[in-house]
């Protein structure tokens, strides 16, 4: 069995002259240079900005050997010194780096300046012009050229100081210049809000470093804004002033009090918001509480009332049943007809309970009125399965509004750039179809509304009791809590849907009931196991031998679904020991080192995070061609087709056929897959899952995360660990609180909320 725990790496230090730079990637600083060292030459590879030959180079990394070039140095952390001697500013020179200065000039520059060169072409560059060939606007010009090229190497040099990256290095002299001395020893904080991949944590360590007081209001506003963008990563729209306050105060190492009296600066400058309701203030990033708000409004504006003459209607139905070979209960008649009478509708239901063929009925009305219609689902399985159910293809929400390769999502408010279809360029549609909507977070949700024109109909389509969002906000559950819109709840589990222990036990799970274990079942599997190794081997054994078999599929296609991230059977560990078992090492498989772990040749692999840029490209079915486009999102899973070690990237081929190229900068954004978290699972359906349940927080382990893990199997359930383990979690209906306020929002837009709410 694989490693369960791994050791502590201590990487190797190297120190020399760039001889020669052999290869570099201008978009990521991926470079391939020789370095003289005291030992002889090394091939150095890594990804190192602003570097030039002759410059001096300390480097921090392990040296590996590439079966095709030999061993190399892979550096992960360089150190750039400037050249001093003589010897090391004439190679500097000589390898074109100073535009206007070619090898023979630059020997005739250092014969006459020696070690005083680079003083000289900086403070007094006029006298170049007293070596031959050189006139006074050519000395003006290489003078231009070095300032350029100096100020990069300094502030390149000036930055590592504070531990910062080359790649974030160029990113801050680029949005800086000369300036980024001022802004590191006044105020390091802006960076978190002016340059990509600078957060509050970089800028702290930068502050401590640059001597600025952990008292400084610059700090403790800026930490107010990191405490606020922590919750919203916890699923948070706002956070109430109460607890606000000591959790900010904790982060930042100071009293609560010196938080509070940042908060009303933050408001006069507009950074909050904060409300009160009742006894509570909420405060909330501005960018989180109008999208909130605009989204509410926009929920209003949509939801037109359109009366159908109820004969007319029902005979409608009815065709649409009989030429289906369908019969619909008078719930789901019920929703068929609110759907298609109302702008925004609402319909939710457990599984086997006939959302799908109501959707299915729905579909075919608005096609037999001549109506365009448009289906979406968060993600691309999601997308696929509700495709495959409803006879019609569905796309992901985002392809749905074009992503059109805007802003990488670091502050999330910016996604609206990121999507062609918008206010001004909305979706050419009469009716909206998004299934699995417990999943759509407020970010995703607003960007959709702005997209949809007024007359346009939106219906959505979800089960309230699986997790919700991944994003902040609670979107599904608080446009029904609002009772502003009509909504429908599916009740009824059908007799088909009655032969799988799979549904029939979710539905137990809701009302409490702890499933039937005796592994009578042809679909519901429980194994008692104790111990952690114990589970792993069982884990190991099943994905890999027993259920393929079974449920008539590939390993891979076997997914292993675990409450958490971290501990023994945490999604980290896990995907160690099973990348080791179902894809072990071997000499004709590539692998790179990618975060705590490597990828290699053939993983299965997960997006991590939204990535609005990133390329992609699709072979089209019997064509030469390839369909080509931008955005790679969290969640989206695929398997690892090609490696280069020699250029840092990692290809994978997405499950819907899409092929990405990650670059040395992001390709830890990939995960292994193997095991991923039930919350990440959510709009997934998978032949068989396999989930380990032996502990785990209190507050986690609940039965809305059992009930959303189980449901995500199609053919087969298996349970592992201990049955105490699983009776707690059906027993215990205590939910993570979110603070979400989407419903206040939706009655404000009403006039609903006179003196329930007000600005503080």
């Amino acid at each position: 069995m694989a490693a369960i725990f791994t050791s502590v790496h201590i990487l190797e230090s190297i120190q020399g002259s760039v001889e020669h730079i052999i290869y570099r990637n201008p978009d990521n600083g991926y470079t391939v240079l020789n370095l003289e060292t005291e030992d002889g030459e090394v091939i150095l590879v890594g990804m190192i900005q602003a570097v030039e030959e002759g410059i001096e180079l300390d480097a921090e990394g392990d040296f590996i050997y590439h079966a095709r070039y030999g061993e190399q140095f892979k550096a992960e952390k360089c150190t750039i010194h400037e050249p001093t001697d003589a010897e090391s500013i004439l190679r500097y020179l000589a390898a074109g780096s100073i535009r206007g200065i070619g090898p023979a000039l630059a020997k005739r520059i250092v014969k006459k300046f020696g070690e005083e060169t680079f003083r000289i072409m900086e403070e007094e560059p006029e006298r170049l012009s007293e070596i031959k060939g050189i006139s006074m606007n050519k000395a003006q010009d290489i003078a231009e050229s070095f300032a350029e090229k100096n100020g990069i190497r300094r502030a390149m040099m000036f930055l590592q100081q504070y531990g910062i990256s080359n790649r974030l290095s160029q990113k801050i002299y680029g949005k800086y210049h000369e300036r980024l001395y001022t802004v590191i020893a006044q105020n390091p904080y802006q960076m978190t809000e002016e340059v990509e991949g600078v957060g509050f944590k970089t800028a702290d360590e930068i502050a401590q470093r640059a001597g600025i007081d952990r008292h400084s209001d610059f700090r403790i506003r800026s930490g107010i804004l990191y405490a606020l963008t922590l919750a919203e990563g916890e699923g948070d729209i706002f956070l109430p002033k109460e607890k606000l306050l000591p959790e900010a105060a904790s982060l930042l190492a100071v009293e609560q009090e010196a938080v509070e009296e940042q908060l009303s600066d933050l408001m006069m400058n507009r950074r909050i918001v904060v409300k009160k309701k009742g006894e509570e203030s909420r405060i909330y990033r501005k960018s989180l509480y109008q999208v909130e708000a605009e989204s509410a409004k926009k929920l209003i504006e949509l939801d037109l009332r359109e009366e159908l003459p109820e004969k007319e209607l029902e005979r409608d139905i009815q065709t649409i049943e009989a030429k289906n070979d369908i019969t619909l209960a008078d719930e789901q008649r019920h929703a068929v007809e609110e759907a298609v009478q109302n702008g925004i509708f609402i319909m939710t239901g457990g599984p086997g309970t006939g959302k799908t063929t109501t959707i299915r009925v729905l579909l075919r009305y608005f096609l037999s009125k001549g109506m365009d219609v448009m289906l979406a689902a968060p993600t691309g399985r999601a997308a696929k399965r509700l495709t495959e159910a409803a006879g019609m293809e569905a796309r992901t929400i985002h392809r749905m509004l074009e992503v059109s390769g805007g802003p990488q999502e670091t502050d999330q408010q910016t996604s609206l750039r990121s999507f062609a279809r918008n206010e001004e360029n909305p979706l050419e549609t009469d009716v909206v179809i998004v299934d699995e909507m417990s999943m759509v977070d407020i970010w995703l949700f607003h960007a959709l509304l702005s997209a949809i024109s007024v007359g346009t109909k939106l219906i959505m389509v979800g089960d309230e009791h699986q997790l919700p969002s991944v994003g902040p906000g609670a979107v599904l559950k608080d446009i029904i809590a609002s009772g502003r819109f009509h909504a429908i709840s599916l009740n009824r589990v059908f007799r088909q849907a009655e032969q799988s222990d799979i549904v029939m036990n979710a539905h137990a799970v809701l009302s409490g009931k702890v499933p039937v274990m005796d592994n009578k079942s042809k679909d519901f599997f429980f194994l008692d196991r104790n111990e952690s190794e114990k589970i792993i081997e069982g884990i190991i054994y099943l994905v890999s031998k027993k259920l393929p078999p079974y449920v008539k599929a590939e390993p891979s296609e076997i997914q292993v679904l675990t409450p958490m991230r971290k501990g023994v059977l945490g999604v980290e560990n896990l995907n160690r020991c099973l990348q080791g078992a179902l894809n072990p090492p071997s000499p004709d498989k590539e692998e790179i080192d990618a975060g705590d772990g490597l990828l290699r040749l053939g993983d299965k692999v997960m997006q991590t995070k939204n990535n609005y840029q990133q390329e992609w490209s699709q072979e089209i079915e019997g064509k030469a061609l390839k369909r080509t486009g931008t955005g790679i999102f969290n969640g989206d899973m695929g398997t690892v087709i090609e490696i280069s070690r020699e250029m840092g990237t990692v290809t994978v081929r997405f499950e819907d056929g899409r092929t990405a190229v990650y670059q040395p900068g992001n390709r830890s954004e990939l995960d292994l897959a193997y095991a991923i978290t039930i919350h990440k699972s959510q709009g997934s359906e998978y032949p068989a899952i396999v989930m380990p349940l032996l502990s785990g927080p209190e507050m986690l382990m609940n039965r809305n995360l059992f009930y959303t893990g189980i449901t995500r199997a199609k053919k087969c359930v298996m349970l592992i660990g201990k049955r105490a383990t699983i009776e707690q979690m059906i027993g215990n209906t205590h939910e993570q609180v979110r603070y979400t306020s989407l419903t206040d929002r939706i009655k404000e837009s009403c006039g609903d909320m006179a003196g329930e709410e007000a600005d503080e």
